[in-house]
């Protein structure tokens, strides 16, 4: 499954590059060169939504430019409402503390997600397309670029800088794209 993430993002980084190149960014004019530079990934976990989850972001590199970016959270999450991540139902799942709670993937159980925070938060708009948001934000920057704008702009001014999301906790989410993509080999 991750062979095919990867695979998948690889895919994506390719096209974002081809239809990002194609702007009028100095970075990316040079389409030839900027393609013939190799892609570099970047995986972090970090708690980039407060202390009752942890994010998973990945990032793809190519000559400094975040080309995509990939996040989702992980909770625990009751079992009767959520799927939990591979092998909660079977050794893995033994190791719960609890056993009527999974550790399951926020993107993946989206629907409810999206329903708690509706309810608890008043959002309008769903978990998935929120990371989106977020991850169609960081894509096409560099990671100069990130760092600077993560580091003159507060909390709040984040949340309104992302067009499409309306998560309180969008600095942390691109903190932990910038440190993947930071850390990308």
């Amino acid at each position: 499954m991750y062979v095919k993430k990867v695979t998948k993002l690889l895919l994506v980084a390719g096209i974002s590059l081809a239809v990002v190149g194609a702007g009028n960014s100095s970075a990316l004019n040079n389409v030839s060169s900027a393609a013939s530079a190799p892609l570099k990934v970047g995986r972090v976990e970090a708690a980039a939504h407060g202390t009752k989850c942890f994010t998973v972001a990945v990032a793809v590199v190519q000559n400094g430019v975040i080309v995509a970016a990939s996040l989702d959270d992980y909770q625990f999450l009751g079992s009767d409402v959520a799927k939990g991540v591979p092998n909660s139902d079977s050794d893995f799942g033994q190791n719960y503390k609890d056993p009527a709670m999974v550790l399951a993937s926020k993107k993946a159980n989206t629907k409810y997600y999206s329903e708690h925070m509706k309810e608890e938060a008043k959002s309008t708009v769903s978990y998935d397309k929120n990371m989106a948001a977020v991850e169609k934000y960081a894509t096409g920057r560099t990671i100069k670029s990130l760092e600077a704008t993560l580091t003159h702009k507060t909390k709040e001014q984040m949340v309104d800088a992302v067009s499409g999301a309306t998560l309180v906790d969008t600095q942390g989410y691109l903190t932990a794209i910038l440190n993947a993509a930071k850390a990308a080999k």
